[in-house]
């Protein structure tokens, strides 16, 4: 049966995520270890303790669960001798593709935990807090055609763009906060449920081109080298190999929409997937896989026993 590793983005970090791998495995605490003196922060503290308005702080969550993920990747290496190359193919959402990239080798763990501190500080400085905004399209007839006929509505009064197509009955866009709010109106108008989402800034969107270029600059000086096995790019949703395409997709992404749904089909479908991963905090990938495609099998690696009960089954 062929596997895909998936990597949850921002909105999966809670208090306490990683708490019970770093009890119970050397390995996830020398990540976590690594994490910290890479960062020179106690990130690993904030992880465990609190409180969650700092580590839902974009630079944070962002290396957090990266963390939290290649925690996982070296438990199952050390313990169960079970190695990324197990999978087909890799993908993440957001940040996430940093964590398939360093679960994959293609980027050192030190470097990928400075670069996602440095992106998360690069989208907050892009826009200031207040002017962009991001909303969340939900429902039966939140389609991505949906959504784009929204944000060309949304666009008549600043940038609005389709920011994530994660499912059918859950798209997300984002832009300037008055085109924002126009494009709510206009999806409501069009029969789709519209919810304001609870972000710093409004990432995947024209507005992150200040990122995009800081993050272009210290990826232009990141060792990067071919991934163990493809990642699938949320840019063009199909597998990638070569160093520099990778990093210039990775700029490309700041900006771009994350075409999560096209990836998971692609995987499924062209890539032979069926049974899809998630390693790291939370389950929220492993619901939209489902949700995208019914019949592929799907559950989330978070805690010893579900690492163990994983290993077993292989």
């Amino acid at each position: 049966m062929s596997l895909a590793f998936t990597f949850p983005g921002q909105g999966s970090q809670a208090v306490g995520m990683g708490a019970e791998l770093a009890e119970a495995f050397a390995a996830a605490r020398e990540v976590f270890q690594e994490v910290d003196d890479a960062l020179g922060q106690k990130l690993a503290k904030l992880m465990r303790e609190g409180p969650i308005e700092d580590l839902t702080l974009t630079e944070n969550a962002q290396p957090a669960l990266m963390a939290v993920s290649l925690a996982v990747v070296r438990v199952l290496k050390s313990e169960y001798d079970v190695d990324i190359t197990r999978a087909a193919f890799v993908a993440g959402h957001s940040l996430g593709e940093y964590s398939a990239l360093a679960a994959a080798e293609a980027v050192g763990l030190a470097d990928t935990a400075r670069l996602l501190k440095l992106r998360g500080q690069a989208m907050q400085r892009a826009v200031p807090v207040g002017q962009g905004a991001m909303a969340s399209l939900i429902g039966p007839k939140a389609d991505v055609a949906l959504a784009e006929e929204a944000a060309k509505a949304g666009s008549a009064v600043g940038v609005c763009v389709v920011a994530n197509d994660n499912n059918a009955g859950n798209v997300v866009i984002s832009g300037d906060k008055a085109a924002v709010d126009l494009a709510i109106e206009k999806a409501k108008e069009l029969g789709a449920r519209a919810i304001p989402l609870n972000v710093s800034a409004p990432f995947h969107c024209p507005l992150m081109q200040p990122a995009a270029d800081e993050m272009a600059e210290a990826l232009a000086r990141a060792g990067i080298v071919a991934p163990k096995a493809p990642v699938v790019a949320n840019v063009t949703a199909r597998p990638v190999l070569e160093p520099e395409t990778i990093r210039r997709l990775l700029v490309e992404q700041v900006t771009g929409r994350v075409r999560w749904r096209e990836s998971v089909e692609w995987m499924a479908g062209e890539g032979g997937v069926a049974r899809f991963v998630e390693l790291g905090s939370g389950k929220v990938l492993t619901g939209i896989v489902k949700r995208i495609n019914p019949d592929v099998e799907a559950l989330a690696l978070n805690g010893p026993s579900d690492l163990e009960a994983f290993a077993k089954s292989l």
